[in-house]
């Protein structure tokens, strides 16, 4: 089994809470609840970092999500350059833990550059049937 859907947002603040839901409306339609929270807060993460970092004034960031039969790939697309990197802040610092959360709660983690922009992306472990809700497994 294969699943994937994406959408674009625009480069508005507000576009980090729909995205957010954006996650959350597919992994319950694919049934994925144990993966919500976790996933949840790593696309606030790259979709801030997305509209800071990566999106210029008048473009949009992607948010794909694609499952497989182990795993849930979540991605975000920007056109901006540079390459993000997990940083070690000090701890008098503001910012600059988002990579590392979002590094730790990641099955994997990696960064695809293109011509234009880049994809971050982060994998996810679909948990065992015995983990899902009863109605899942049905």
């Amino acid at each position: 089994m294969s699943l994937s859907q994406q959408r674009r947002f625009p480069r508005r603040r507000n576009s980090v809470g729909a995205s957010r839901d954006f996650v959350t409306g597919v992994l319950i339609e694919w049934e994925l609840h144990p993966l919500v929270e976790d996933m949840k807060l790593c696309v606030s993460e790259l979709a801030t970092n997305a509209l800071v970092h990566g999106a210029p004034p008048g473009r949009e960031f992607c948010v794909g999500l694609h499952r497989g039969e182990e795993l849930v790939r979540l991605e975000v697309r920007d056109s901006g350059p540079g390459r993000p990197t997990v940083q070690q802040p000090g701890d008098d610092a503001c910012s600059g833990r988002g990579l590392r959360l979002v590094n730790e709660l990641a099955d994997d983690f990696g960064v695809d550059d293109h011509v234009v922009g880049k994809t971050v992306w982060l994998s996810f472990k679909i948990p065992a049937a015995s983990t899902l809700p009863s109605r899942a497994r049905e």
